[in-house]
């Protein structure tokens, strides 16, 4: 049985290096959870399913709040820092961290994408409209559709399009 004084501590990595740093903690047998996600990857000839962190740049550690796991953690190759306030690591909320599990390992595919909102450039990447850029108006509903308005011939069509289909420019 874990005690009570064990918690999850999130932790900021060197970027591309969450693989690397889960395997180092591993080896020194600390607990550590890096959820990964499902992503389709992009090819020119082809698409493919593939692993990828869910938050790039962090992985979770389950520990107690001895200062000699700390520095364990702290001197792994990698690690940034672990998230706190004012020097002190602060636990992340157990109920986030196991909805992160519930998720991590599933076959379903996430579309981890940059947040848009109203007015942001979009370019539609699928579909009969695909290339086409306009500006991202409103989700519709509860529905994974969002309204896009494109500029085309001088006249601005609003179009219902799934959210998947859409990637935010610059």
């Amino acid at each position: 049985m874990i005690p009570e004084d064990f918690h999850w501590y999130a932790i900021h990595t060197r970027s591309h290096f969450e693989q690397k740093v889960y395997d180092g903690l591993r080896g020194k047998s600390i607990e550590a959870f890096l959820p990964r996600i499902q992503m389709l990857s992009r090819r020119k000839d082809r698409r493919k399913k593939i692993l990828v962190p869910m938050l790039p740049g962090y992985i979770f550690v389950h520990m107690d709040g001895d200062p000699e796991h700390y520095w364990d953690i702290i001197k792994t190759v990698g690690v940034v820092r672990m998230i706190g306030f004012e020097g002190k690591p602060v636990p992340a909320n157990d109920e986030e961290v196991k909805a992160l599990m519930i998720l991590d390992g599933t076959d379903r595919t996430v579309h981890n994408k940059a947040y848009m909102k109203r007015g942001d450039r979009v370019m539609i990447m699928e579909g009969p409209l695909k290339g086409l850029v306009g500006l991202y108006l409103r989700h519709k509903g509860q529905s994974d559709k969002v309204v896009v308005s494109v500029e085309l011939l001088k006249r601005s069509l609003a179009v219902e399009i799934e959210d998947w289909a859409l990637e935010k420019t610059t």
